[in-house]
């Protein structure tokens, strides 16, 4: 049974983009693992920007200084 946790930043993803994201994953698994898609399991969570460290700073202070 696989189980695939994503995390992404929550800034604006859009329910049809996660549906892509779920079905590219499990195809990806059936493809290259052999697994049935019945079997598979996504969670997406997604994470407010303040509560995502990067480089050494909040990813919204990174974002807001243009280092995106």
């Amino acid at each position: 049974m696989p189980y695939v946790n994503l995390k992404i930043t929550k800034d604006g993803v859009t329910k049809e983009q996660k549906a892509e994201l779920v079905r590219g994953i499990t195809d990806l698994l059936v493809r290259v693992l052999n697994k049935k898609p019945e079997h598979t399991h996504i969670v997406i969570d997604e994470i407010d920007v303040e509560n995502w460290g990067y480089c050494g700073v909040l990813t919204s202070e990174y974002r807001a200084n243009g280092k995106d």
